[in-house]
């Protein structure tokens, strides 16, 4: 496909899957009608980059199905120019839509080959409020909280304290739960107060798993 080709593929997605699923936030679709989700896949995959579903990266890793991402980016329910951590940056696609929404993006994964060929797709593409380091995404990124969103990527048993306790006051944070390997809740907990989180469940999602180092 040429780039005109792949254009009609994020109308089509659009158009098809999201909107019908209440994908109706418009800071949202701007970020998935804009960024070219066919850049952060692999070469063999390209021509299915726009289809209703995963698809594998390298590390055992996938790429979040667009509905996926665009549900989590939508439930954040980031004000513009807000500051929000992603765990589990894969290819670096959701941290791409979020670059959109958001002022700044932290996005953290443990693969170091999986996070330079996203720092590479980002350099490439002028995504310049997006920063990206290799390391254990169960402790978050301290020292650039707190954040007013968390996206996580990959699914844990519990949330994590770390990720808690970088949440800002009123933020939020989109996690799936549940054991590895089978159907997790996708949960939304926003922060009330330092000790309590009050929790929704979205939709039932199946992730690959949060590991701690």
């Amino acid at each position: 496909m040429n780039e005109r080709d792949y254009k009609k593929e994020r109308q089509w997605m659009i158009a098809k899957q999201l909107k019908p699923r209440g994908i109706n936030d418009q800071k949202v679709l701007k970020a998935m009608k804009t960024v070219p989700r066919h850049l952060f896949v692999p070469e063999g995959y390209r021509d299915y980059a726009y289809d209703d579903g995963p698809i594998p990266i390298d590390k055992e890793q996938t790429i979040s199905q667009p509905y996926i991402v665009a549900l989590m980016a939508q439930e954040l329910k980031l004000d513009e120019g807000k500051k929000v951590l992603e765990i589990g940056t894969g290819s670096g696609y959701a941290a791409a839509v979020l670059s959109h929404i958001a002022g700044q993006v932290f996005t953290v994964e443990r693969h170091p080959e999986l996070a330079e060929k996203a720092r590479q797709c980002f350099a490439k593409l002028d995504y310049d409020n997006i920063s990206c380091r290799t390391a254990d995404g169960t402790e978050g990124w301290k020292e650039k909280g707190p954040f007013d969103g968390i996206m996580v990527s990959a699914a844990a048993p519990v949330i994590p304290e770390a990720l808690i306790e970088q949440l800002a006051m009123g933020g939020r944070i989109i996690i799936p739960i549940g054991d590895w390997g089978g159907i997790q809740k996708l949960l939304r907990a926003t922060r009330k107060t330092e000790n309590r989180l009050e929790s929704e469940e979205l939709d039932y999602v199946r992730f690959v798993p949060l590991i701690r180092d």
